[in-house]
């Protein structure tokens, strides 16, 4: 099973750990175009601040972020596990797993990214700010610039199994599962169910939707459980308590499309 998580906006220091080896991150393929935006962003957030912090989105408060970027070269590394942080990653707890979840963790989740593309949770990166949806004065919108080298790096990753996408919009579409991979590939969305007058009403609510995905990850993890494909997922799932509507593809080449209802917000 693999499982692609979106990123965290926030991330933990990266404190003083030996600086990034680009050379030992996953999904090597990946090489060429990480070092393209790596060092884009570098010079940019080195040479103006200003101008960098327009590029990035970045609030006035924000504004350590670029200084953050300029020293990515000397910066410390840590496990990306340990680099995102947020709501989703929050949920999932790695750090409370027991060693057999860990490991499994460790081989299946893949958090996408808009500097590294897509990284294991156990690659050493340090701490950045960069979104998928930044547009960078040389190399251009970085969703599009993944698409090509993601291309053959996430099936080759995928192999012969399950992929559980939990990305959000922005970073699904730096990578679409297509053919035979996007058949044994599910989404999930969470909705929230509640009686109004008598009547079933249902909503997305984003805070708790990234709580919830980060829930059923770990409970994944935690029950070592190894679906091979959605509908024995969606099983899965069923059996850790969740409740799970699934819609099968209508035609081959599509993925299947879960909605996971929950009735409590917490």
């Amino acid at each position: 099973m693999l499982v692609l998580l979106p990123p965290s906006e926030g991330k933990a220091a990266s404190g003083r750990g030996a600086p990034l080896k680009p050379e030992s991150l996953s999904l090597p393929s990946l090489g060429a175009a990480r070092e393209a935006v790596f060092d884009e962003l570098v010079e940019l957030c080195a040479a103006d601040e200003d101008k960098a912090r327009e590029v990035l989105g970045l609030s006035e408060g924000l504004r350590g972020e670029v200084a953050k970027n300029a020293g990515l070269r000397t910066a410390g590394a840590r496990p990306a596990g340990e680099i995102y942080t947020g709501v989703l990653y929050d949920a999932l707890d790695l750090a409370s797993l027991d060693p057999a979840a860990k490991r499994r963790a460790g081989r299946s989740l893949l958090v996408f990214s808009g500097l590294w593309g897509a990284v294991h949770i156990g690659d050493r990166i340090p701490s950045y700010r960069c979104s998928m949806g930044v547009k960078l004065p040389g190399i251009g919108a970085l969703g599009a610039h993944w698409r090509t080298p993601m291309e053959s790096a996430l099936p080759e990753a995928a192999g012969g199994g399950l992929v559980l996408d939990l990305r959000s919009a922005a970073y699904a579409a730096a990578w679409k599962p297509k053919g035979e991979v996007a058949g044994r590939t599910a989404t999930v969305r969470v909705l929230h169910s509640q009686i109004v007058h008598g009547v079933e009403k249902r909503s997305v609510v984003s805070h708790f939707n990234k709580a919830t995905k980060g829930k059923i990850v770990r409970s994944l993890l935690a029950a070592g459980t190894a679906p091979k494909d959605p509908a024995e997922l969606v099983e899965a799932l069923r059996d850790l308590g969740y409740a799970v509507e699934a819609q099968a593809p209508a035609k081959a080449g599509k993925a299947w499309a879960l909605d996971v209802v929950v009735t409590e917000i917490h």
